[in-house]
């Protein structure tokens, strides 16, 4: 069996990645993908901790966080796609929506 200690690494290293990638990228889609990695490791710290208190209420989180990860990637590509018509770019310093 692994240890729980094992798991919050991981989670913890996945979390890091998805924060570096965010505040690094400069590509929309990046940064996109970079959400959804700390969408992701949080999950696995629920499910972590489900398993190891044996308790339904952490996959139940999960449940909940998938839900949102999945509204939040249909509106936000839908969001990506009406940038990217209108500017013709996914570059976050060149997409400015304040000037025409």
């Amino acid at each position: 069996m692994v240890p729980l200690a094992l798991y919050l690494v991981l989670s913890a290293f996945l979390f890091a990645c998805g924060v570096c990638g965010f505040l690094i990228k400069r590509n929309i889609i990046s940064i996109f993908m970079s959400i959804e990695l700390m969408l992701n490791a949080v999950n696995l710290t629920f499910v972590a901790y489900a398993a190891f208190w044996q308790k339904l209420s952490g996959h139940i989180f999960v449940f909940f966080v998938m839900v949102v990860a999945a509204a939040e990637a249909a509106v936000g590509l839908a969001i990506i796609i009406a940038i990217f018509r209108t500017r013709e770019t996914l570059n976050v310093d060149r997409v400015n929506l304040l000037k025409l």
